[in-house]
């Protein structure tokens, strides 16, 4: 379900796609994220196979009344400080989606499902 806008000029729909595009490339933005981890790894497969990028990848988008929920599944770099590096993305990611596309996140989970070397 697409997050709706009222504004005084009529209704601005955005779609949870575009929350998790803009949240994906937010995060990686952020110093010390290797990568982002798929949790539809057959659709990201897909997108591989046919050679597009997918900035979404390892975001997943929860739309409620009025709550947005954003999780994002992370693989940081060797030596890096975890908390410090999600602390980071997680700031970074809410001031994206606020200042880019006007959605205030309820809440930002991020899950490190691993470490690069």
């Amino acid at each position: 379900m697409p997050k709706t806008i009222e504004t005084q000029y009529g209704h601005i729909s955005i779609s949870e796609e575009v929350i998790a595009t803009s949240a994906g490339f937010a995060a990686m933005e952020c110093e010390g994220l290797a990568s982002m981890t798929s949790r539809r790894q057959v659709v990201d497969r897909l997108t591989e196979v046919f050679g597009r990028e997918n900035p979404g990848r390892g975001v997943e988008v929860r739309i409620n009344a009025d709550d947005v929920h954003v999780d994002l599944f992370i693989v940081v770099n060797y030596g890096v400080n975890i908390y410090e590096t999600a602390q980071t993305i997680r700031q970074k990611v809410h001031y994206v989606l606020s200042d880019t596309i006007g959605v205030d996140a309820s809440t930002i989970n991020i899950y490190v499902q691993g470490v690069k070397f």
